[in-house]
């Protein structure tokens, strides 16, 4: 017999794969002829994961931080078969990860057309699919779904109704003649609709205690009831859900009997390593102007800081946004200056971290003893991550030489409407040292806005080492 079509899961639109062609085959005679063997959603997922794990592959692309910890545990989670819940905190990744298993599932999959509920071939479960695949048998149409329309995603909200899930009577169909006992008269919602496929629910513990029942029968027996109605669909579907954690979300609970229909149970957490937090804001950003990679950094030790500090409310968390949002800041001001002043190249530099300081104290939740210190956490954080990563880079180079030329008389200047030619152009001269290609070697500098933001970040690690002084007002900032 000949395998399954159209298993290929690195093929994906969704995540910048290639899409194969849709497959030609339009009738239940043509599966049969073609040897297709028919999988339920469970053993689907199992198979597809179980495969890239053989093969090598990333079944998780773009996730970091979880590879040791969450991603494990979800992989025996699935290939048991259990639905799962995410818990966490806010901005841990947990709605990004829920959409990455719809690589896992096959890149197209047969329905029989015109089914409401999405219908295998093979496995119809309303009385009318069954109906036509008796009087039909072989020439029933068949159609074809990609795997990115098997994946349903609902946003739990106080006002989601069992309707909304599960479904309710149709007043329409009824006034068109049917039986209210018939089937027919139903309209289903997203749980039944995502027949064959997955429904991710965020925010779980955000729905009505009320709505959260009527999940149960979904959960444990898949079969649905609506206004005294049992129809015994076999559902085959994925539930997933993320939530975050009841200590802090004092808007509802997930209750108990909902939460024991879950398989698995699964913490997700920030990266703990530096490199994972630098991966998800390069990732995730989107960066209007170059953001050398050791200003990513240092807004990535800079969220890192404030999760450690304890004049913030921990409980609360501090998103991954927050550093994404950063460097989307950071880059605007770049690309602002340039847009001023008509520079080539828009190269963000460290007097531009400033900006994001001032905008971003939104993002985050102090401690109640804290009130009127914000600014100065904020400051003071920014500059202890500045300074840890000036010694990580510019470890062993020599700064003698840049802080003799700096002797009282000179000054450099900078600004966020100072160009970097202006920049460059104003720096002392060194003579018989190599100091400024030193430190645009360390920092990869290969044009005049980067080589300025390196220079511009040494100044700025001498000024915190107090070798040299600062002063900043209204935008200009004086080194000497």
């Amino acid at each position: 017999m000949r395998p399954p079509l159209a298993l290929d899961s690195r093929a994906s639109g969704v995540y910048g794969w290639m899409v194969s062609d849709r497959p030609d085959i339009s009738t239940v005679g043509g599966l049969s002829a073609a040897g297709y063997v028919y999988r339920d959603l469970r053993h689907e997922i199992r198979e597809n994961l179980l495969a890239a794990l053989s093969e090598g592959r990333d079944p998780w692309p773009g996730m970091y931080g979880f590879g040791r910890t969450v991603l494990p545990q979800l992989e025996r989670a699935l290939i048991a078969g259990h639905d799962v819940v995410l818990l966490g905190e806010r901005g841990q990744g947990k709605t990004r990860l829920l959409r990455t298993l719809v690589g896992l599932l096959d890149e197209w999959s047969p329905v029989i057309e015109g089914s409401e509920l999405n219908e295998h071939p093979s496995e119809p479960i309303t009385q009318s699919s069954r109906d036509r695949l008796l009087a039909e048998g072989d020439s029933l149409p068949v159609a074809w779904r990609h795997r990115s329309e098997r994946y349903v995603e609902k946003l739990a909200t106080p006002d989601t109704s069992v309707a909304d899930l599960i479904g309710d009577v149709d007043p329409m169909r009824v006034a068109e003649g049917r039986r209210l006992g018939d089937p027919d008269t139903i309209h289903y919602g997203l749980v039944p609709r995502s027949n064959r496929g997955i429904i991710a629910i965020n925010e779980l513990p955000d729905l009505a205690e009320r709505i959260q029942v009527s999940m149960l029968n979904v959960m444990e027996e898949r079969d649905i009831q609506i206004r005294g109605y049992v129809l015994r669909l076999s559902l085959d579907v994925l539930v997933v859900a993320s939530a975050n954690p009841e200590d802090y979300t004092n808007r509802g609970r997930i209750i108990t009997p909902l939460k024991d229909r879950f398989g698995a149970e699964i913490r997700t957490h920030y990266p703990n390593e530096l490199e994972d937090e630098v991966a998800v804001i390069r990732q995730e950003g989107r960066l209007v102007a170059d953001v050398p990679a050791v200003l990513l950094e240092i807004l990535a030790r800079y969220t890192r800081a404030l999760r450690q500090s304890p004049s913030i409310n921990q409980s609360s968390g501090v998103s991954a946004r927050f550093g994404i949002a950063g460097a989307e800041t950071v880059a605007s001001a770049a690309r602002r200056r340039s847009a001023l002043r008509g520079e080539t190249d828009a190269v963000a530099r460290i007097v531009d971290l400033q900006s994001a300081v001032d905008v971003l104290s939104g993002k985050i939740e102090f401690e109640s003893g804290e009130e009127g210190r914000e600014q100065a956490i904020l400051d003071h954080l920014v500059r202890t991550s500045t300074a840890d990563a000036v010694r990580v880079h510019y470890r062993g180079l020599d700064f003698g030489p840049l802080v003799e030329a700096l002797d009282g008389h000179t000054t450099v200047t900078t600004g966020e409407e100072v160009t970097a030619r202006e920049f460059l152009d104003n720096i002392p001269s060194l003579d018989g040292s190599n100091l400024y290609d030193e430190v645009a070697a360390r920092a990869g500098a290969v044009n005049d806005g980067q080589r300025a933001a390196a220079i511009e970040l040494a100044l700025e690690g001498l000024f915190l080492a107090r070798r040299i002084s600062k002063e900043s007002d209204d935008g200009e900032t004086i080194y000497g």
